[in-house]
């Protein structure tokens, strides 16, 4: 119609998802989740999720094309929604906790969620690779709250400390390996949160 401005997609922004094609995304997405939750990342299969999902098979393949990429927008979607708990979730995790309270719940919740991811990245294989935002995210709100806690020092290397011992090769080697419950871990972690708060 003549006079009514077309709206064109920016170059940088991905073309726009149709609704029934969101919608089955979701519904694969969380047909995964609830298998993974049930029968643990290695059972779960393509004909797995399209029998949960009550869609073809075909269906999974086209929108995710492999396992691999149904892992890694799992992966995307878990670390999407743990964002989202953290920045606007209910506390301590979220706001409105002091902050060595959120710091606490932020390690205890990281914990778990990377032991959970490790096996998502190696399920997605080259697609589940960390992407420099996710580490970030973590990264920015440890310091932001160590700021709030009053800590004096270079707080960017402080929050890689206190980041390091939360990755998922390093909770691997402590769980599986060393054969450490999860108690011990969030126990030693908040220990070494309390000595970097008060040192």
């Amino acid at each position: 119609m003549a006079g009514v401005p077309i709206e064109l997609p920016r170059a940088d922004e991905p073309p726009r998802e149709r609704a029934d094609a969101a919608r089955n995304r979701e519904l694969l997405l969380a047909a995964a989740e609830r298998l993974i939750d049930r029968h643990g990342i290695d059972h779960v299969t393509m004909d797995a999720v399209a029998h949960e999902a009550g869609v073809g098979k075909g269906t999974v393949f086209r929108r995710f094309e492999s396992r691999e990429g149904l892992m890694a927008a799992v992966l995307n979607r878990s670390e999407t929604a743990w964002q989202r708990a953290v920045l606007s979730g209910p506390p301590p995790l979220g706001p409105g906790a002091p902050a060595m309270e959120r710091l606490l719940a932020f390690g205890h919740s990281r914990l778990r969620t990377n032991l959970q991811h490790g096996r998502l990245i190696r399920a997605a294989g080259h697609a589940g690779a960390r992407s420099y935002a996710a580490v970030s995210f973590a990264a920015m709100h440890v310091r932001y709250l160590l700021g709030e806690l009053g800590v004096r020092g270079d707080l960017a290397l402080l929050a890689t400390a206190l980041l390091a011992p939360l990755e998922a090769p390093i909770l691997e080697q402590q769980t599986v390996t060393e054969q450490m419950e999860l108690a011990r871990i969030e126990a030693g972690w908040d220990d070494l949160v309390r000595r970097v708060v008060t040192g």
